[in-house]
């Protein structure tokens, strides 16, 4: 089964900010190239952190950063001359370090990854550590934007057919808005909760039912399958 990555859901070109940069350049950036947050990067490309919406609004209104650091800049800075208020730079601004990812994960391990730190988006770094792209939880949607026949027919043809063998017509899975019903009848017992699991792993599957019958009870029996039987990766039991 061909399942997407990281690099394939990714955006290449990345919009950058450099430690230096001021709020109004940030501001600018977001504003033209029509972008929720920017990665902070440095010299050589590596990124430091990120500068967001909400940092800025965060910073704008005087409120503290989650981390409790406290902001220095306010919608009415009474004390402050413009030139002080332009003193605000990304470095001060952004969320750090800068949670990333890698080209190759799987779109799970990104998803798991932005929900362990609650960011939205990752830049994504090559071996180097220097940025190639950036992630964000819509990216990580876009699979889930499969025709449903196109999910039936990869579970038909990688799920069943090329991983399990099984038998054409042993197993038939219909597809309606990425929900995956599976009907018919195995040999073993113990074959149906593999099959449930690599259903639910095909790129687009929101969720997998099924009312599958079968032959051979061996869930939770320590018993051999009978003589000749063929399980489902095809090879014979003995």
């Amino acid at each position: 089964m061909q399942h997407h990555t990281v690099s394939q859901v990714m955006t290449q070109s990345v919009v950058t900010a450099h430690p230096g940069s001021s709020f109004q350049e940030i501001t600018g950036l977001l504003n033209d190239n029509n972008i929720t947050a920017v990665p902070v990067v440095d010299e050589e490309g590596h990124p430091l952190g990120v500068v967001s919406e909400a940092d800025l609004l965060r910073k704008a209104a005087g409120l503290s950063s989650p981390e409790g650091r406290p902001a220095r800049l306010g919608l009415v800075p009474l004390d402050r001359t413009p030139a002080e208020a332009e003193t605000e730079t990304a470095q001060t601004m952004m969320t750090s370090p800068a949670i990333t990812a890698r080209a190759a994960w799987s779109l799970v391990e990104a998803a798991r990854t932005m929900d362990r730190n609650h960011v939205k988006r990752l830049p994504v770094v090559d071996a180097a550590g220097r940025i190639v792209g950036i992630v964000s939880r819509c990216d990580l949607l876009r699979p889930f934007l499969r025709p449903d026949e196109a999910i039936s027919d990869e579970i038909h043809r990688d799920v069943l057919d090329r991983t399990l063998g099984l038998a054409p017509g042993t197993v038939h899975a219909t597809v309606r808005d990425g929900v995956a019903t599976l009907t018919g009848r195995v040999a073993e017992r113990a074959d149906i909760p593999v099959i449930e699991r690599l259903c639910r792993s095909v790129d687009g599957v929101v969720a997998v039912y099924q009312t599958l019958g079968y032959e051979y009870d061996n869930l939770g029996l320590d018993v051999e399958p009978p003589r000749g039987h063929r399980t489902p990766g095809g090879q014979l039991g003995m």
